[in-house]
């Protein structure tokens, strides 16, 4: 009986040990100088916002709904194509086209069933607007082969200074085959040219069996993506599994290592690999641990949150509150809490008018309104 204690205590203490980050920057409870507001509700689980000239909000949700909010109206975008609403999949982000305006572009990504194999898999559309409908539907990128497995689309969707498109697909529960192997999609990067073909300066471009639209891989479940205002470089944030939540600055045909290396665990307290570092794998420049489940992420550039401006967002599913991350240069300096038990937090974005919003799930949109 004494051996069995011992035995039990120690996988305890060995367990929480590998579930510390010594090296943390402390996340600090918030100071409440705001209030929220509800943009809209009746959207079980928001997951992209976007935003037109005229001011008015696109939202995806989960199961294959697309809503237009304007004025405190909601209304329902006909025409979108069918998801394959499984387990994390279904429809995802959305992003318009940098020139919008005059092209009318809009990018989705979703979880679809087309293609080979039973199940469905990440894949990126892009369509336009008209008559609360979408119309001119284009298929740019389909992730294969399909898998029946429930985990680990992704997915976001960014666009960098030049105009090229990336955008994120998770592992989708097989990591210890598709990450590292850049001729197999998932856990992967992809970065495209707006009309969905492969830039001729693509890392992979020209390597055999390779699959060109690769930008970085070894990523396990990127559910963040935005683009830094200050340096014009590609922020990506992912799921780590019990620990090891990551952000990463993206670099063209970089490895980031999954699941070669992680800071965390297996959910039944094994190792998957002993390794926190490698030699030729980017390292993170912050790491959770243990793990937050972030999902959506924001870079403030608005003077409306002073005290927040020129650092970073992220929402945490698991902990259901909003993560300030301070930043000096590309170093996470400082954290604190934001809306803390608002939900779980799905995605977070700056609109147009310099608000923050929050999608959070089983509460819509809501809208942080900074106290005078």
């Amino acid at each position: 009986m004494d051996k069995i204690k011992f035995f039990l205590l120690s996988f305890i203490f060995f367990n929480c040990q590998a579930q510390s980050n010594p090296n943390d920057v402390p996340l600090q409870e918030e100071v409440k100088n705001y209030k929220l507001e509800t943009i809209a509700n009746g959207i079980p689980i928001p997951w992209g916002m976007a935003w037109t000239p005229d001011g008015t909000l696109l939202v995806t949700e989960k199961s294959g709904l697309l809503y237009r909010i304007k004025n405190g109206r909601k209304a329902q975008i006909k025409n979108v194509p069918e998801v394959y609403n499984q387990g994390q999949g279904g429809l995802l982000d959305i992003a318009l086209h940098p020139n919008y305006a005059k092209n009318g572009w809009i990018y989705l990504t979703l979880a679809s069933s087309e293609g080979t194999g039973k199940g469905g898999n990440t894949q990126l559309i892009r369509a336009q607007l008209k008559n609360e409908s979408l119309t001119n539907i284009q298929s740019l990128y389909k992730c294969s082969p399909n898998t029946t497995k429930g985990q680990h689309f992704g997915s976001r969707i960014v666009f960098d200074n030049a105009g090229y498109l990336y955008f994120s697909a998770g592992e989708r529960g097989d990591h210890f085959v598709n990450p590292q192997d850049i001729s197999r999609d998932n856990g992967k990067i992809y970065r495209l040219n707006d009309d969905g073909s492969i830039p001729k300066d693509n890392p992979f471009v020209g390597k055999q069996g390779s699959k060109e639209a690769i930008y970085s891989y070894g990523h396990r479940n990127p559910q963040g993506l935005a683009k830094n205002p200050f340096t014009g470089a590609i922020w990506e944030h992912e799921h780590g599994p019990k620990g090891g939540d990551e952000i990463n600055i993206i670099k063209k045909g970089a490895n980031y290592g999954w699941p070669i290396v992680t800071y965390g665990i297996d959910y039944d307290g094994s190792d998957i690999s002993t390794k926190t570092e490698k030699k030729g794998i980017e390292n993170p420049i912050y790491y959770w641990v243990p793990s937050i489940a972030p999902s959506g992420m924001a870079f403030v550039t608005s003077d409306r949150y002073p005290d927040w401006k020129g650092h970073l967002l992220v929402g945490s599913l698991k902990f259901q509150y909003l993560e300030l991350l301070k930043l000096n240069g590309n170093k996470i300096i400082g954290r604190q809490k934001i809306a803390t038990d608002i939900g779980r937090v799905r995605n977070v974005a700056q609109g147009p008018d310099g608000y923050i919003y929050l999608a959070v799930e089983s509460k819509g949109i809501l809208k942080i309104i900074p106290n005078k």
